[in-house]
């Protein structure tokens, strides 16, 4: 790896990064360990900003990749346009800038679960493979040749968040070798079966929701607590209260405190155990599903989260 980080060829490239999420500050991150990062395109305020900043690489802050977006990108003459976790389509005429190619970090083994949420489809499938796929981006979602793929066995507690972690660790790796090949002309693109192709679809608030009166089996519930979380969230109603159901969470060392991502900084530690999930009644702070049902007896979810699931 070392190689490719002094050759001279690496140095005059021109690479520009497409990222939104804290998901993509660790591709950012992997990236620019090894190549030049000419310009980072982001929306306003984002976690990839702050890291850009951070590493002094030039940033556009945009929602929207409109013709003077497209025209400042075009002038940098880049070599690579790299996308991980960003959200938005990128035009046929921004496909064509790069020399070498537009290239994808996707979160499944493609041409399985195309579309905008694969990590959480494959926990609430209960699927015991998941990967990440590096494709050249075409006009069409998902559907370009195949470059690179590796393949991550889910653990049995995986959630959306460690699912997405260590994807994107993963990608980024499988990334800077695919730059690699594309540099020494050795790269072997693979086209997508598309008649083997499934789709996965954007979550909505209702997708979290089940009738108190008719829950999921433990199984699936338990699923849809990690795969859910922190959108749209595992909920119901009881006695004109919403009651969340949360995941597990990793809790963080003092030093890690002030680094915790905002999308889980409700969740201090309330319980002893790191694997158990959490109840939060409207107003107040989670806590695990047994102090829930010490303090709300007559729960009427009671018997199912005594299972061993939770």
């Amino acid at each position: 790896m070392s190689n490719v980080k002094t050759s001279n060829q690496n140095s005059k490239l021109k690479l520009v990064f497409f990222g939104n999420t804290k998901y993509s500050i660790i591709g950012l991150k992997i990236v620019y360990s090894i190549f030049p990062v000419s310009l980072v395109i982001t929306i306003p305020d984002s976690p990839v900003k702050k890291l850009a900043s951070e590493l002094n690489i030039p940033t556009l802050e945009t929602s929207k990749l409109d013709k003077e977006v497209i025209n400042k990108i075009a002038k940098l003459k880049s070599d690579f346009l790299v996308v991980e976790d960003y959200g938005l389509i990128l035009s046929k005429d921004l496909l064509t800038l790069p020399k070498y190619a537009p290239l994808n970090i996707h979160h499944s083994l493609l041409p399985k679960y195309r579309g905008p949420s694969p990590a959480p489809t494959a926990i609430l499938n209960g699927d015991k493979i998941s990967g990440v796929t590096i494709i050249q981006i075409t006009d069409e979602v998902d559907s370009g040749d195949i470059l690179a793929q590796q393949e991550y066995i889910l653990t049995p507690k995986e959630t959306r968040d460690t699912l997405l972690t260590k994807l994107n660790e993963l990608g980024g790796q499988l990334i800077l070798k695919v730059i690699k090949q594309y540099l020494e002309g050795s790269i072997n693109p693979t086209p997508q079966d598309h008649s083997k192709a499934t789709y996965t679809k954007h979550f909505v608030k209702e997708d979290g929701y089940f009738n108190i009166n008719n829950p999921p089996q433990p199984e699936k519930l338990d699923r849809e607590i990690r795969a859910y979380y922190p959108w749209p969230g595992v909920w119901t109603k009881w006695n004109n209260k919403i009651i969340k159901f949360l995941p597990p969470i990793r809790y963080p060392k003092q030093s890690e405190e002030s680094s915790r991502s905002m999308e889980d900084s409700s969740l201090i530690a309330q319980n002893d155990r790191k694997d158990e999930h959490l109840l939060q009644m409207e107003g107040k702070k989670p806590i695990s599903f047994k102090d829930f049902l010490n303090g709300y007896p007559d729960f009427p979810l009671k018997q199912l989260l005594r299972t061993r699931l939770f």
